[in-house]
């Protein structure tokens, strides 16, 4: 973006909600968050679970017994691939549109995003932006096997396609959302990076995972969009503050004190003009939820926020480097408590806001 682009501390909230009816998820989301508003997960939807919702597209993808697997088996498979990769050189070099490619998302694979774009297409203002997310290439590739069981993101040409799908998906996103002339930011959600260190990814390199985000994340940079990566647990955050990537996404509630182990890093990546997606209210445990309140979570980002500024930060510029959210998508809650989560988000935004002399939109 060739302007610089503030959070301003509005709130913005993570894709999923524990809803059936895609037109009540996009009021819940204007209700909360018009400012920047996304498009909802519901995945009370099989087809619209974390992997299953951006796999159409992948070569040899075969559907039994509501199991989702790539046959590298099949007869076929090496001239889908062939026709993949040519697909995908069309497209990149503008040969053919993206709009009509296997990279499209379709409305069977996600009804929210067409019930967004709908209402979008009704207001009479512009949003201050608009997110759309996607899974990440870590957790897509750890997530979706082979016909033996085996993670694709363990061969080294299914887990190029698979960056290569969902880069091009992303940017299918940001195309179709720049057309509302906001700014459009696109996260990678990639809970999987909590274990990238431990015996269960002890394979994964560094390197590899740095590759990944490099391509993707430049695929939503080289469309015109923010790109954010969003872990709801622990991570090795010095990789993930290395990226590319323009909006760290965090569980702040239960996991603050593990970002501020990379000081140096989180210093750094403010000082570039990061924006930190701040998930300062609880989704993890049900109690938490049940017994935060307003005042609490303000008191809780006003404490963690002082350890930014030890490194030469003060409050107002902390915040409008700062989207508040929640700490991880609600689709598994009860209805009671993601409206809860949801109200949080929206107050706690909306208090911190006026507090430090934000103007109200």
């Amino acid at each position: 973006m060739a302007k610089k682009f503030l959070a301003n501390g509005l709130p913005v909230l993570i894709g999923s909600l524990p809803l059936r009816d895609h037109a009540e998820g996009v009021g819940l989301v204007f209700k909360y968050t018009p400012e920047v508003p996304l498009w909802i997960q519901l995945p009370a939807y099989r087809e619209e679970g974390m992997v299953a919702q951006f796999q159409p597209g992948f070569p040899g993808l075969t559907l039994k017994t509501d199991k989702s697997f790539v046959d590298t088996s099949a007869p076929s498979f090496d001239d889908d691939i062939l026709n993949f990769y040519e697909e995908y050189m069309a497209v990149s070099e503008g040969e053919s549109g993206i709009e009509d490619s296997i990279f499209a998302i379709k409305p069977d694979a996600a009804r929210g995003f067409f019930s967004f774009v709908e209402h979008l297409s009704s207001l009479s203002d512009h949003p201050y932006a608009i997110k759309g997310q996607i899974t990440g290439p870590i957790t897509f590739g750890l997530g979706l096997t082979d016909q033996n069981g085996k993670a694709i993101f363990y061969d080294e040409q299914l887990r190029d396609i698979a960056v290569k799908l969902l880069a091009q998906k992303a940017r299918w996103q940001v195309k179709k959302l720049l057309s509302f002339e906001s700014p459009v930011i696109i996260f990678f959600d990639e809970p999987a990076l909590a274990g990238f260190g431990s015996s269960a990814m002890i394979s994964v390199s560094r390197d590899e995972v740095a590759t990944c985000f490099k391509e993707v994340v430049g695929a939503v940079h080289d469309e015109g969009g923010l790109a954010g990566i969003h872990v709801c647990a622990n991570a090795d955050w010095s990789l993930i503050l290395e990226s590319d990537a323009d909006i760290i996404s965090f569980d702040a509630y239960s996991f603050f004190d593990k970002l501020m182990l990379y000081p140096v890093h989180v210093k750094q990546f403010i000082e570039s003009g990061g924006i930190l997606a701040w998930g300062i209210v609880p989704t993890l445990n049900s109690d938490d939820i049940e017994e935060a309140t307003v005042e609490s979570l303000v008191t809780r980002w006003e404490a963690q926020s002082t350890a930014l500024e030890a490194l030469g930060f003060d409050k107002t510029a902390i915040l409008a480097q700062t989207f508040i959210t929640p700490a991880c998508g609600t689709g598994s809650l009860p209805l009671d408590l993601a409206n809860k989560v949801l109200f949080l988000t929206r107050q706690v935004s909306d208090t911190l806001r006026q507090k430090y002399g934000f103007e109200t939109y």
